[in-house]
């Protein structure tokens, strides 16, 4: 009796609380946030490691000089007073490039003059004494050592006289030196100094680049200075003209530029008409034709397979058995056209992904990317093709039926 009278009101009531739980748990179940996505395996484009060999040609950069460019300057120190030449102009051998002050040094040369005057007077009152007493010497009024005293004495005034003279031709060569003359001919490439500049001796005054052959001089990096020897030959393009000269290696420097760390190399230009001779500063590109170097097989990789991770350069190597991509970091040496020539790192027929690798981590499954872009195009456009071509027979047929 006390089991029924309990269990007739409970039961609504419990059938209510069931009914709310039940709607609370189907609420949160729509409010959770769904499963995640599995995230969809990438096309990837691959490529096959292969050793082939270097294409690109080493081309340098630089410009044409004269074989010969002389500073000239002044052989004596003075006050520069006129300068008969300008920059670029051309000069003849023993033109007239400059003239210095030259007044001290003809007071210098009128100086040595007087002097040379009294060494003459002297030698010639030597001479005189010495003539008189050999005269006496040979009648016995004198001794031989009085004879011998007096010939001392006049080959003493003849050294005098020697001397003053070349006192005087030094003088006048330096009189000489105040005036500064080309050497041969050519054109003047500088002009360092100016009118009212006072000059030390040897000071470069007017540059000059004389006539003759020319030469191509440019720089070599240190790992390439092996491709230029001596002796070997060049084909040498001259960019105003596009002009195609030949050339032969003349000289390569002993040591690299302290800054550039490059070695400076000159080629001797090799001109049989004078119309092709290029202009001096003229831009000309070097094309070494000893290669030896370049002969051993390497291997090569587009850019856009290389990645950075840090300092390190690397690329995303494909498991062919678990479709999975790992990385494997390489050693650059150095670039051929547009590719880079890996010097360790891979090994002949690695699979390495060739583009997308920026979107791939470590473990990731990929596929293979098959191109079929151009053969659906190519089908699109030959059904367009026969779309628009179909309906003149069509339309031909009606006007015959008609």
């Amino acid at each position: 009796m006390f089991s029924s009278h309990f269990s007739g009101p409970q039961t609504p009531r419990l059938a209510l609380l069931l009914a709310v739980a039940a709607a609370s748990t189907a609420l949160l179940a729509g409010c959770s946030r769904p499963a995640p996505a599995e995230e969809p395996v990438r096309s990837v484009k691959v490529l096959t490691v292969g050793a082939g060999n270097m294409q690109s040609a080493l081309e340098f950069s630089g410009d044409v000089r004269p074989r010969i460019e002389s500073r000239l300057g002044f052989r004596v120190a003075g006050k520069l007073t006129r300068r008969y030449v300008e920059l670029g102009q051309r000069v003849k051998a023993g033109q007239v490039l400059a003239q210095l002050d030259p007044q001290d040094y003809q007071l210098a040369a009128d100086a040595a003059q007087a002097q040379l005057g009294a060494a003459v007077t002297n030698r010639d009152l030597a001479a005189a004494d010495f003539k008189r007493f050999k005269e006496l010497k040979e009648q016995n009024f004198i001794s031989g050592a009085e004879l011998e005293r007096r010939e001392a004495t006049l080959k003493a005034a003849q050294a005098q006289v020697d001397q003053a003279r070349a006192q005087l031709s030094t003088q006048r060569n330096q009189g000489a030196y105040t005036t500064l003359v080309a050497d041969a001919a050519g054109v003047v490439t500088a002009v360092e100094a100016e009118p009212g500049q006072v000059v030390s001796a040897g000071l470069p005054v007017v540059r000059v680049a004389q006539d003759g052959p020319r030469d191509a001089v440019f720089s070599v990096p240190e790992d390439k200075v092996v491709a230029v020897r001596p002796g070997s030959a060049v084909a040498v393009r001259v960019w105003p003209g596009q002009t195609l000269l030949d050339g032969k290696v003349r000289e390569v420097s002993a040591s690299a530029d302290p800054v550039t760390r490059t070695y400076q190399v000159k080629v001797g230009l090799e001109v049989k008409d004078a119309k092709e001779v290029p202009p001096l500063g003229a831009t000309v590109t070097v094309l070494p034709q000893a290669q030896d170097v370049q002969s051993a097989p390497v291997i090569k990789l587009p850019t856009s397979a290389l990645r950075q991770e840090g300092q390190t350069t690397a690329v995303w190597v494909l498991d062919p058995a678990s479709m999975t991509v790992k990385s494997q970091p390489v050693q650059i040496a150095t670039a051929d056209g547009n590719e880079a020539v890996v010097a360790s790192g891979l090994q002949p027929g690695t699979l390495v992904v060739a583009a997308g690798v920026h979107v791939l981590s470590p473990g990731q499954k990929v596929m293979i990317y098959q191109e079929k872009t151009v053969k659906s195009l190519a089908s699109t456009a030959q059904t367009a093709i026969n779309s628009v071509a179909s309906p003149a027979p069509m339309q031909a047929a009606s006007a015959n039926g008609k």
